[in-house]
């Protein structure tokens, strides 16, 4: 008699690992996620030093925002009618470029602040392109098997990094006691890992068959992908209620973030640029906490995901009004820290929704319409912060807790509750 072979389940992350364009992929962006952590606390404190001031920091990270946002959704587009691959690609041939020169800038002492804003400008508009592209890579490279274990792994590696660069980037720009010199090796290790990142990409065989259309590109026709993907998003409930609450947040959370901490950092906390960059691992650390527990745990119910979806918005808003009193480097670390466990663990359950109950050819642009709610009011969010530090830093703090606190009653509305926990669940129902 035969008897059958016992087959022993293969571990999820070892079998996506095993595909050689995701093991490129997941290589050369992680590398690259760590150059950008440097980048992103380098240029803040960079900002600061030269200018002693919030509000043009402020400004600064807004003139990157604006056409970050507005750039998303033709990236979206050309994304899903050129390939991932082949954006990803172009975009960061560019950022090297601008990286490595800003860099030799700031060592030869030639940088004026006006270019400041030259940089963030085309660091935003490169910024639109990529984002999309990266976000709808992942499903044309696995089976939709294997995506939550794709997913899982990208995220919880950019959270990792997220974790340790910006406590590195930090302690590095203090370490040295002309902090330019300290900002120009920042800024000038990024650049290497686009390198890096460059060489992965081309390596990758998936790309050309990729490509969704002809490869003549209209620009009518990119218009008019543009506009499917609003309409895809605007028709159904679920996703426009999803892009509103997306964007309010990050108008409550992203300035008082992107422009309070690092002026927290420069003006409260002694450990100075060390301070910021172990307030952003913390929030970082937190995200990827919560990113494991998101595997780890059982999977929520529609009820109780409601809940969860409530309580949050509170811890969210108590926590950030809390930074505008917390004086202390390890209390204001503690404080995002627990904010970062909350947001990784609702974020893996919405990317891997929409991935999920989206078709391959409407990626680009869905993930380009998310990123746009991400980015849609942070410019808006980031030049208010910068002008209310000047007038009160408890303030700021206060007005963006009331302003999450205020979400979190218009998310406990029964009807607001239904269709956000269907979305989030992947669209299924009890």
């Amino acid at each position: 008699m035969e008897i059958a072979a016992i087959q022993t389940p293969k571990n999820p992350m070892r079998e996506v690992l095993s595909v050689r364009d995701f093991m490129l992929l997941w290589i050369g962006q992680a590398t690259s996620m760590l150059g950008d952590q440097f980048h992103s606390i380098a240029a803040a404190w960079l900002v600061l030093k030269m200018t002693g001031d919030p509000l043009a920091l402020g400004t600064v990270l807004a003139v990157g925002g604006i056409p970050r946002a507005i750039f998303t959704a033709i990236g979206g587009a050309i994304t899903d009618r050129l390939s991932p691959r082949r954006v990803m690609l172009a975009t960061d041939m560019i950022r090297l470029l601008i990286s490595a020169l800003l860099a030799i800038q700031v060592f030869t002492g030639t940088l004026q602040v006006w270019m400041l804003y030259l940089y963030a400008l085309v660091g935003g508009i490169m910024g639109g392109f990529f984002g999309p592209a990266s976000m709808s890579i992942v499903p044309r490279i696995l089976p939709a098997k294997n995506l939550q274990a794709g997913n899982s792994l990208t995220q919880g590696s950019a959270q990792l990094i997220g974790f340790v660069g910006p406590a590195v980037a930090g302690g590095l720009i203090a370490a040295f006691a002309d902090v330019k010199t300290g900002v120009g090796v920042a800024i000038g290790f990024d650049a290497l890992t686009f390198i890096v990142s460059i060489i992965t990409l081309w390596l990758m065989q998936a790309g050309n068959q990729e490509a969704l259309s002809a490869t003549r590109l209209q620009i009518l026709d990119v218009f008019k992908s543009i506009g499917e993907g609003i309409k895809y998003m605007a028709t159904d409930p679920a996703l426009r209620l999803l892009f509103i609450i997306i964007a309010i947040a990050n108008l409550s959370f992203g300035g008082a973030i992107a422009v309070g901490v690092p002026y927290l950092a420069d003006t409260r906390f002694v450990e100075g640029a060390a301070a910021y960059g172990f307030i952003i691992a913390g929030y970082s650390g937190g995200n990827l906490l919560g990113i494991i527990l998101s595997g780890a745990l059982p999977r929520l119910s529609k009820k109780t995901l409601q809940v969860f979806m409530v309580v949050m918005f509170v811890l969210f808003g108590l926590g950030v009004g809390a930074l505008g009193w917390i004086s202390t480097t390890w209390l204001a670390t503690l404080d995002m820290l627990i904010l970062g466990i909350l947001n990784g663990y609702i974020s893996i359950m919405l990317i891997t929704g929409l991935q999920r109950n989206t078709p391959k050819e409407m990626l680009g642009r869905l993930m380009s319409m998310v990123l746009l709610a991400n980015m849609s009011l942070m410019p808006l969010s980031q030049a208010i912060a910068g002008g209310v530090l000047r007038w009160n830093v408890a303030a700021l703090f206060i007005v963006c807790g009331g302003l999450l606190l205020a979400l979190s009653v218009y998310l406990f509305l029964p009807k607001i509750r239904n269709l956000l926990s269907v979305q989030l669940v992947g669209g299924e129902s009890e």
